[in-house]
Formats: structure tokens, sequence, C-alpha cells
């Protein structure tokens, strides 16, 4: 069984994690937001992307 989910959805699941069980404070999550929101801007928003893109790939040829 494959299971898709998009990158921000599980980053979102993860910020919200780590704000309910490791103390992260909202202020800290908004300052990281904001932060993802500039580098997308930014010239090396395409390095960003392929970096992720390719943990993915690796992530999805793991055979279990």
């Amino acid at each position: 069984m494959a299971l898709s989910i998009s990158a921000a959805v599980l980053l979102l699941i993860i910020v919200v994690l780590l704000i309910k069980k490791s103390g992260l404070k909202g202020g800290h999550a908004i300052v990281c937001v904001l932060l993802g929101f500039y580098l997308a801007s930014s010239s090396v928003a395409p390095t960003i992307d392929d970096l992720g893109n390719n943990v993915a790939d690796m992530i999805g040829d793991v055979k279990l």
C-alpha cells in the first residue's frame, strides 16, 4: 500500500507535535514559517526543492 502525503502537511504535523510535546513556543514556530516564506522567494529555493525531492525519492526507494 502506497501512502502519499504532502511535504507541507508532514511538516505541519511535525511543528504541531513539537509545540505540544517538546515545548516549542508558538512565536518560534511563526518565525520558522516566516523563514520558510523568505527562503521560498530567494535564489536558494530551487536547491532546497531539489534536496527535498531527492530525499523523498530515496525514502520512496527503501524496500521494507
